[in-house]
């Protein structure tokens, strides 16, 4: 199982960290612990990381505030990628951000708080119901993105939140180094579309990997687990690097042991029976 895949231009690893629980409860505010979130970052990095996703719009602004503090001036091999097209109230409800002023808006403001001149990547969030993409066409948000990539401020465009049918839009339109979409070993209705951009040789980057904010539950994981002397969840994070070599895992937490165990599980070898054990959890 190859350790690496294309995002973009660069090559990064394929177990990666999400910054969106370096925020408060709920994303929304500071965290209890700066420091500690601040030395999760760097260990993160000191261990191999270099795909870190975030977003001006957790906390907000708060994890790209520490993301800076933390690690710049970045290593060289470090690729930041954020997302636009959402925001926050002021009680952190998730609100969508659509029109073209609001996008750019949105990358300037992640370009100034991370203190770079341009992203690497950035994600198009389709924000309808928060969590689930709704169909209907995007063309009119990929055009503002469009605009912004031929003013330098981004080099790549990735989707976050779309249907299939969306994907094959935006690709009309410009190229698309990613997608971003809910899925993990119990939800899995993005199962063809992984494939087909395995086949183009297409990032996918499954968001809540391990369950989000309801953590995957099961008792035949946790049997299977501890066969492997594993936790449920490092064979959860495993299994998704084992589903197809195009997957970018992107796990996140503000805990240094949660950190060493989510890294831990891209050296889990799953064999051929483990795996068909595995496959048949999601469709029970």
């Amino acid at each position: 199982m190859q350790d690496t895949f294309k995002l973009g231009d660069r090559i990064v690893r394929r177990m990666g960290y999400g910054a969106m629980q370096l925020a408060g409860p709920g994303v929304f505010g500071p965290p209890k612990d700066r420091g500690a979130a601040i030395a999760v970052l760097r260990a993160a990095v000191d261990a191999g990381v270099n795909h870190i996703d975030t977003s001006d719009y957790y906390g907000p602004y708060v994890t790209n505030e520490i993301i800076r503090e933390a690690l710049h001036p970045y290593p060289d091999d470090l690729v930041i990628v954020t997302k636009v097209g959402g925001k926050r109230d002021e009680k952190g409800a998730w609100l969508p951000a659509q029109q073209p002023d609001e996008l750019k808006r949105g990358v300037e403001d992640n370009l100034k708080r991370l203190a770079l001149d341009v992203m690497e990547v950035v994600n198009l969030r389709i924000i309808g119901a928060v969590h689930a993409p709704s169909e209907g066409s995007i063309a009119q948000q990929v055009e503002a993105m469009v605009r912004l990539k031929e003013e330098g401020l981004l080099r790549h465009i990735g989707l976050s939140n779309v249907t299939a049918a969306q994907f094959a839009e935006a690709r009309t339109m410009t190229e698309i180094v990613c997608v971003q979409n809910h899925y993990n070993l119990v939800h899995r209705e993005d199962g063809d579309l992984v494939d087909s951009l395995a086949r183009d040789g297409i990032a996918y980057v499954p968001f809540f990997p391990l369950g989000g904010f309801s953590p995957i539950q099961s008792g035949a994981l946790s049997a299977l687990a501890e066969k492997l002397g594993a936790t449920p969840l490092q064979v959860a994070l495993a299994w998704l690097l084992h589903r197809a070599p195009n997957t970018l895992l992107i796990p996140g937490t503000s805990s240094m042991a949660h950190l060493r165990e989510n890294l831990a599980a891209a050296e889990l070898k799953l064999s051929r029976e483990t795996l068909a054990e595995l496959d048949a959890i999601g469709t029970t």
